[in-house]
């Protein structure tokens, strides 16, 4: 598939997102860096916010799409490309996600968007599972917090409650409601 039919694809299914009239695109989970370049170039027509997002699963540190992009390259093209905000989802727990916020933050100023897997996807028979919980997921959202992620929340395997803890963390004295 070439750039320019890629793009057309892409166009299209924002066009009719953005006819839904939400207040800012999400485009996720991308692990090839030309692919994102052109869903964020077709969501750059609409005028609205967008949030860039890669899964780094690869390399020895799980610090690579599995393509091979690096958490600094994925930065310095998505906010060329005209994202509004970058970031990481899926690929792997909350644990390896400081070393991914580092990375993104060094190379861009854009606000950075972290939503980490409640770990790595295990098999238990016909069932997946993720053995993190909520206490040790917030617990991780903890020190990105205190490093100045933007947006944090939750991929495969959380829940509401991990959405609950999350909240805690960020904000331990509020009585406010959590919505998930």
């Amino acid at each position: 598939t070439s750039e320019a039919e890629l793009t057309r694809v892409f166009a299209e299914q924002i066009e009719a997102l953005a006819g839904a009239r939400p207040e800012g695109l999400v485009i996720e989970t991308m692990s090839d860096l030309d692919e994102a370049c052109c869903a964020v170039l077709a969501a750059r027509a609409t005028g609205l916010p967008i949030v860039a997002c890669m899964a780094f699963d690869s390399g020895k540190n799980k610090t690579r799409t599995m393509m091979g992009t690096t958490p600094e390259q994925a930065a310095t093209v998505l906010a060329a490309a005209g994202a509004d905000v970058i970031g990481a989802n899926c690929g792997q727990g909350i644990e390896g996600y400081l070393r991914i916020y580092r990375e993104l933050a060094a190379a861009t100023g854009c606000p950075i968007w972290l939503k980490p897997n409640a770990g790595a996807p295990e098999l238990a028979g016909f069932e997946t599972v993720y053995k993190t919980g909520p206490a040790e997921f917030a617990a991780g959202a903890s020190a990105l917090i205190e490093a100045g992620v933007a947006f944090i929340g939750g991929c495969c395997g959380t829940t509401p409650e991990f959405i609950a803890a999350l909240k805690r963390a960020a904000h331990p004295d509020s009585e406010a409601a959590v919505c998930a």
